[in-house]
């Protein structure tokens, strides 16, 4: 979020964005808390009605340039980067060990796009994308549509994500065990600890047994 404000300002300035960033992070989080009211989903399709609605919100510019501008900009690699450099290495050894992955996400259709982007598309064997599935966490449909994809029954499936409410919550809804990222996973490589694979790091062979 704060590098998004970041970018909102900067681009925002060309077109007469006059608040700071610190206003712009409090309207974000604002218009961001509050329902959606034009659908009970807020990514539907690409998320343009959405994500107009908070560039608009957050910045007090309705301008369609702007808002162009900063769409087309996170559907690039640019606006975007893997933050854990084990993470390559331990989706390869997962693989090896026939562990089967999914992306579960609340976004929008340029989610595919941009793991291509990334280069990390082929990490995953399936991908749960909320504009596709027509739910959103913590809805237990989409980890169930996940399970589905993977071909796994819910109590065999483990869901790792950052949000109490929609990624513990929803996956337990679903019949699912879940891990909290930041509490009971802190990095991929711990992951593999918990599920006993080994993985391969840059410099070494690890092995962790659960």
């Amino acid at each position: 979020v704060f590098y998004a404000v970041h970018v909102y300002r900067t681009v925002g300035e060309k077109y007469g964005v006059k608040y700071s960033e610190d206003e712009i992070l409090m309207r974000y989080r604002q218009a961001y808390a509050q329902p959606w009211g034009r659908s009970r989903l807020r990514y539907v399709d690409d998320g343009r009605p959405f994500w107009q609605h908070i560039v608009s919100s957050s910045t007090g510019c309705s301008d369609l340039q702007y808002f162009e501008e900063l769409y087309h900009y996170y559907t690039t690699e640019k606006a975007w980067r893997l933050i854990d450099p084990d993470a390559k290495y331990v989706f390869e050894a997962l693989r090896r060990a026939g562990v089967r992955t999914a992306v579960v996400s609340n976004f929008d259709t340029r989610l595919r796009p941009l793991l291509q982007a990334l280069n990390c598309d082929h990490w995953f064997d399936a991908v749960a994308v909320s504009a596709e599935v027509a739910a959103e966490k913590p809805n237990p449909t989409i980890f169930l549509k996940a399970c589905e994809l993977l071909d796994v029954k819910p109590e065999e499936a483990v869901h790792i994500g950052d949000d109490r409410r929609n990624d513990l919550w929803g996956a337990r809804d679903a019949g699912c065990d879940a891990w909290l990222w930041g509490s009971d996973v802190h990095s991929f490589k711990e992951q593999t600890w918990h599920l006993g694979v080994a993985f391969r790091c840059r410099c070494s062979w690890g092995l962790y047994t659960a």
